[in-house]
């Protein structure tokens, strides 16, 4: 009997504490007019952001704080935005998180900082530049824009980015890029694996490089490429059909090193690593 009576007091404690969390909660909603090729950046120390497209002309912001210890600031200049989560005293990583949801056009360009995360984009053919330090980024659908992305560990995925100028730098973040081409692709990670699934386009500059993570490069057989691949400790494989060159600009080792066409070579392929494994795999 004191055993149930005390089960009971420890529900009715976590009821009250939820009812309190769900109380402290606040929802804000900003709306903002701009013209073509706006420019709107959001900086948020705790939490997510997501962005998505809408028609017409409006930038819509729901912001939802989970405390009186934290406030949103927002300023527009002309046909740039700016959001901020502006910490109060006391604020701390959990009662200072905001979770942000934009709508925008689609031609918009945005700048979106969050250490925790979240962070998420899609649908847009302005620029993307996303930093965080652990978070996850998650950017698909972009088109004919830069795709700019930072962060510590936390992972980044990029799927159907068309006619991109994409640059990635992680520490040990792990990185899949998921049908992305265009003219320029740079993927930097000090540690993290790099995992590449595409057909690398037509006429595009391609480098994937890690210095103790793994890479994987999955293309088809009708992939137009010039690939070198060198990791100097680690292993390189390939089951891709190449017609091997016979010059190159370092020795080729066929264990740590690969250098070939496929094609008519249109795009150039670097997968480089000093001691992570490299595999480019036929799809």
């Amino acid at each position: 009997m004191q055993s149930s009576q005390r089960w009971a007091r420890v529900a009715v404690v976590v009821m009250v504490t939820t009812a309190t969390l769900a109380v402290g909660q606040t929802r804000k909603e900003f709306r903002f007019t701009v013209e073509p090729r706006s420019n709107i950046s959001v900086t948020n120390r705790y939490g997510s952001i997501s962005v998505k497209p809408a028609a017409g002309n409006q930038v819509v912001v729901t912001a939802t704080l989970q405390s009186g210890k934290v406030e949103v600031d927002h300023n527009q200049s002309g046909n740039r935005i700016e959001l901020v989560s502006h910490l109060l005293p006391g604020a701390t990583a959990e009662n200072s998180r905001v979770d942000y949801e934009l709508t925008v056009p689609a031609d918009a360009s945005v700048s979106l900082q969050s250490t925790t995360g979240p962070l998420h984009a899609e649908g847009l053919s302005g620029d993307v530049v996303a930093e965080g330090a652990a978070a996850n980024v998650d950017v698909r659908d972009v088109s004919n824009a830069h795709v700019h992305i930072k962060t510590l560990n936390g992972p980044i995925t990029l799927t159907n980015i068309n006619d991109g100028h994409v640059e990635i730098t992680s520490v040990s973040g792990e990185v899949f890029l998921n049908d992305v081409n265009g003219p320029f692709v740079d993927v930097n990670s000090s540690s993290g694996a790099i995992h590449y699934d595409g057909d690398f386009g037509f006429g595009g500059e391609y480098i994937l490089r890690s210095y103790s993570g793994n890479i994987l490069a999955t293309a088809p057989v009708y992939a137009s490429i010039d690939v070198i691949a060198r990791s100097v400790k680690g292993q390189v494989e390939n089951d891709f059909p190449l017609h091997p060159k016979t010059h190159s600009s370092f020795p080729i080792d066929t264990m740590r090193s690969l250098v070939g066409t496929a094609g008519k070579a249109a795009s150039s392929v670097k997968l480089l690593s000093f001691s992570g494994k490299i595999h480019l795999k036929k799809r």
